[in-house]
């Protein structure tokens, strides 16, 4: 027996995957990390920037912005990449690690500064993990 494989269906049901384990990788990071600056906020820690106040509301929305853009590049990746995975994991790192640069430097006291930074790390460790999964070694 004879089997045939349909290259374009795979192609597509691997973008699809991605783009649903994407979002619900958005989801649960935008969650988790207006969690992490709710749970600072109530330890005390400010959430001011150059004395105006972001809301905690403000963390998921960026959450979300960005985690997105890394869902499209993820599904872009999928079909166009030669080493898909890889590609994705290395640059959602770097890219990670870059977004937090301006943390480091911004108005901000240094627990504010460090709360920023874990929020960034949470959504990455949630939102990498889940979308690598999902792309061809």
């Amino acid at each position: 027996m004879t089997s045939t494989v349909n290259p374009t269906r795979a192609t597509t049901s691997t973008v699809g995957a991605v783009i649903r384990t994407g979002v619900i990788a958005t989801v649960a990071a935008s969650a988790a990390t207006m969690a992490v600056a709710a749970a600072g906020h109530a330890a005390g820690i400010s959430l001011d920037i150059s004395g105006a106040p972001i809301p905690v509301s403000g963390f998921g929305m960026l959450t979300a912005v960005f985690s997105l853009i890394g869902v499209v590049m993820a599904a872009l990746l999928s079909r166009f990449a030669r080493r898909p995975r890889r590609t994705f994991v290395r640059t959602t790192v770097v890219l990670t690690v870059l977004s937090l640069v301006p943390d480091v430097i911004v108005d901000a006291g240094v627990a504010t500064k460090a709360l920023l930074m874990l929020t960034h790390l949470v959504a990455a460790a949630i939102v990498i993990p889940a979308v690598a999964r999902r792309l061809a070694a």
